[in-house]
C-alpha cells in the first residue's frame, strides 16, 4: 500500500517524536513503572490524542491509516506510550465521537484532544472477559439520573481518565448481552473510585487498574448511544480497537527486528558477522516477511474501515496475525542477540513482554479465531 503524502508526513512526524523523545526513556518507565504524563501531554500538544475526534471537537480528524501509522510509530520505541494513545483514541474518543450526542462531543471530546485529561472504557469484569455479555455492573434508573454498581477490571488509562465509557446492564431481565446499555461516566463523579494500580508484566508505564462503582449518580444525559444497545456499541468498539492493537504489536515487532538485525551486523563471531550465518539469516528472513504479512493484513482493514465496508473480520485477521508476529519477532530478536537479549541492555526483553499484551488484550487470540471462523463459516 502506497501511503499518501499527508500519511507519510504524519508518520515522520511520530517517528521523528518516537526517536527523540520516547526511546530514551522507555527503559527506566518500564523499570519504574511511572506513567509518563509530561511525554503523554506532549502527544496531546501534537494532535496524536485527537487523531479520532473530528476537527469541528479540537481534534485531527484523522483517517484510520493515519492513526495506524502513529500508533505503529509510538510502539516501536515504547510499548506503554503506544497502549496508552491506542485506548485513549480508539476506546474512549471513538465512541463518544460517533454515538454521543453534541452536547456529549462538545463537553468531552476537546479536553480529550488536547491531552487536559485522557478517555477510557470500562467493559471487562471478573465475569466479563472474553464473555463480553456477561456484564454484572447495573444501572438503575432513577427519575432523571441512572445509579450505576459494580465493579471493572484491566482498564487502561483509569487514573488519568476524566471520563470513562461504562458498560452496565440496564434491563435486569434480559438475557446473555441483551440489555446493556453504555454511559459516560466522569471520573469525579461521587463514588466513582480507581483502585491500585496493576504490577504487569509488560506495559508496565501503561495505567491499568481496577474500578468501583458504588451508588454512581450520573444525569441520562450521559447515556451514550440507545438504552439497552450498548452490546452492539461496545462490539463496534472493540473491531476498531483491534487495529489499534494490531498497530501497537506490529511497532513492538518493528522495533525488535530492527534491533536484532542491527546487532547480527555488528556482532562478529568465528572472523565474521554473525549475519553471515544462514542460521541468523533465516530468521531475520522469517521475521521480516512476518511483519510484512501483518503490515498488509492491518492496512487493508484502515482501507476497509475508511471506507464504510464491513471491517470486523479482517480487524480480527489483522490483530491476531500481528500480535502473534509480535511474539514470534521479540523471541526470535532474544535469539540473535543471545546473552545481550536476555538483559536489560537491550531493548528487546521489554518488547517481549510488551508483545505479550497484545494477545490478550481487545479479545485474546482464540476469540479472534472465533470471529474469523464465524465470519468464514456464514459465507
Amino acid at each position: 500500500m502506497l501511503l499518501n503524502e499527508n500519511q507519510e508526513m504524519i508518520r515522520l512526524m511520530a517517528r521523528d517524536f518516537a526517536n527523540s523523545r520516547l526511546a530514551p526513556i522507555a527503559a527506566e518507565i518500564d523499570a519504574t513503572a511511572e506513567f509518563p504524563e509530561a511525554t503523554v501531554k506532549e502527544m496531546g500538544s501534537l494532535g496524536f490524542l485527537g487523531l479520532m475526534v473530528p476537527e469541528e471537537y479540537g481534534g485531527v480528524g484523522a483517517d484510520i491509516t493515519s492513526y495506524a501509522l502513529v500508533v505503529e510509530e509510538i510502539s516501536r520505541a515504547c510499548g506503554s506510550h503506544g497502549l496508552t494513545l491506542a485506548a485513549h483514541n480508539s476506546l474512549g474518543c471513538w465512541p463518544v465521537a460517533t454515538l454521543g450526542t453534541e452536547e456529549q462531543k462538545k463537553k468531552f471530546l476537546p479536553p480529550a484532544a488536547a491531552g487536559e485529561s485522557l478517555l477510557s472504557f470500562g467493559l471487562t469484569e471478573a465475569g466479563a472477559g472474553s464473555d463480553a455479555g456477561g456484564t454484572r455492573t447495573t444501572a438503575v434508573r432513577d427519575g432523571d439520573d441512572w445509579v450505576l454498581n459494580g465493579t471493572k477490571m484491566w482498564i487502561t488509562n483509569s487514573h488519568y481518565a476524566g471520563a470513562l465509557i461504562i458498560t452496565a446492564k440496564t434491563d435486569m431481565e434480559a438475557k446473555g448481552s441483551a440489555g446493556i446499555s453504555a454511559f459516560i461516566v466522569p471520573t469525579d463523579t461521587p463514588g466513582f473510585t480507581v483502585e491500585k494500580k496493576e504490577d504487569k508484566l509488560g506495559m508496565r508505564a501503561s495505567d491499568t487498574a481496577p474500578l468501583t462503582l458504588e451508588d454512581v449518580r450520573i444525569p441520562n444525559a450521559y447515556l451514550l448511544g440507545k438504552e439497552n444497545e450498548g452490546f452492539k456499541y461496545f462490539m463496534q468498539t472493540l473491531d476498531g480497537g483491534r487495529i489499534s492493537i494490531a498497530a501497537v504489536a506490529l511497532g513492538l515487532a518493528v522495533g525488535a527486528f530492527e534491533v536484532a538485525r542491527d546487532y547480527s551486523n555488528e556482532r562478529h563471531q568465528f572472523g565474521r558477522s554473525i549475519s553471515s550465518f544462514q542460521a541468523i539469516e533465516f530468521m531475520i528472513a522469517d521475521m521480516a516477511t512476518q511483519i510484512e504479512a501483518s503490515r498488509q493484513l492491518m492496512y487493508e482493514a484502515c482501507r476497509l474501515k475508511d471506507a464504510g465496508e464491513p471491517f470486523g473480520q479482517m480487524a480480527a485477521m489483522a490483530k491476531l496475525h500481528s500480535s502473534e508476529t509480535a511474539m514470534f519477532v521479540t523471541d526470535k530478536a532474544i535469539q540473535v542477540l543471545g546473552g545481550y537479549g536476555f538483559t536489560r541492555e537491550y531493548p528487546v526483553e521489554r518488547m517481549y513482554r510488551d508483545a505479550k499484551l497484545c494477545t490478550i488484550g481487545e479479545g485474546t487470540s482464540e476469540i479472534q479465531r472465533m470471529v474469523i471462523g464465524r465470519h468464514e463459516l456464514k459465507a
